[in-house]
């Protein structure tokens, strides 16, 4: 976890726009031949390798909508807003190199708070070896709003679409889920405990694994290269921001084909089970619904089991069937349910 700085307050007025952006982006270091131009003229130059497609994504990130500040510090939002666009570009089987960051901050931030926020942007920047090449900042009305860039590349035959899984592919997932969204519950408890009687200090230590889940999360970076040492080339791929079951959706439909989901083969965290019992909270329906686990899921040929059997990495959760089978989950009691997209929805009314 982050420790936070005891901060003073220097207000933005006082540095300018430029003045700030100099001072915010100061320590960032290029590391990537392909960067030739980073911060400090009108545009950032990319260079392209020999054989290589440029992948590009963006994300953004709203004070209210995506985040509490009650309960997330700064450091920690801008580690995980430059962690969430780095897994869509994982998530095309391609290898993230730099990064643009913008943001729209109101007066009530001192430099010092946006200081912790670029800290955490840097901190993520050196973990997974990228660069930040640009950005912009301007003034909001309403509160903190970051919005981040990723650029990627892979050869064109290594990107993995959402739209390449076939009949009788095997559905593979990284990691564990559900513990993002549980370590929310916790923290939003907790900030209600809080308001009742802001003397109680939580008692956090058996939540660790689900809190760190949702306020550092971390992107499967090694998962390309890993599928690469394996030989193994998936068919369709996607990341598990919006919840399992959307995500298991998203390859049917951009696929044209159904999916069987075995309940018992979800992976789950013990601290997730416990945390469930606790919360009176069916542990599959946080599995499928819950969101932000940042973790790959991914098909590939029944040929490749053999590849993949056993590593402690990947765990084989279903298979795809044809698109008229429909897509289902498997209960523990052998029941079939058809799968519904119950996960994050950003535009949802109140």
């Amino acid at each position: 976890m982050f420790e936070n700085k005891d901060t003073s307050r220097t207000s933005i007025s006082q540095l300018g726009e430029f003045g700030l952006i100099d001072h915010l982006t100061k320590n960032f270091k290029i590391k990537h031949e392909t960067t030739v131009k980073g911060i400090g003229d009108d545009a950032a130059v990319i260079a392209s390798e020999k054989d290589q497609q440029l992948v590009v994504t963006t994300d953004m990130l709203v004070e209210g909508v995506h985040f509490d500040l009650s309960y997330m510090p700064l450091k920690h939002l801008g580690y995980k807003a430059v962690v969430v666009n780095l897994s869509d570009v994982y998530a095309m089987n391609a290898k993230a190199s730099q990064i643009t960051v913008s943001i729209a901050v109101s007066n009530r931030f001192p430099v010092e708070a946006l200081e912790e926020l670029y800290a955490g942007i840097e901190t993520a920047a050196s973990i997974y070896n990228i660069d930040v090449v640009g950005g912009d900042t301007t003034s909001s009305t309403t509160g903190l709003v970051i919005s981040i860039t990723a650029l990627g590349q892979a050869k064109k035959d290594n990107i993995v679409y959402r739209s390449g899984a076939k009949a009788n592919d095997l559905l593979v997932l990284t990691g564990d889920v559900g513990a993002a969204y549980l370590g929310l519950q916790v923290l939003e408890r907790e900030k209600q405990v809080f308001k009742v009687n802001p003397k109680s200090q939580p008692d956090l230590d058996k939540y660790t694994y689900i809190i760190e889940r949702q306020l550092k999360p971390e992107a499967r970076q090694g998962i390309a290269a890993l599928l690469n040492e394996l030989e193994v080339q998936p068919t369709s791929m996607i990341d598990v921001s919006d919840g399992l079951s959307s995500e298991i959706i998203h390859i049917c439909k951009n696929s044209k084909v159904g999916c069987n989901l075995y309940e018992d083969k979800i992976p789950l965290d013990p601290q997730v089970i416990a945390t469930c019992e606790e919360f009176e909270l069916d542990s599959t329906t946080v599995a499928l619904s819950g969101g932000e686990d940042y973790e790959l899921l991914f098909t590939v040929s029944t040929e490749d089991f053999p590849k993949i059997k056993g590593n402690p990495h990947l765990t084989v959760i279903g298979h795809m069937t044809q698109e008229s089978e429909g897509m289902h989950l498997i209960t523990r009691a052998n029941t079939k349910i058809p799968l519904v997209a119950r996960g994050w929805n950003a535009m949802k009314e109140d």
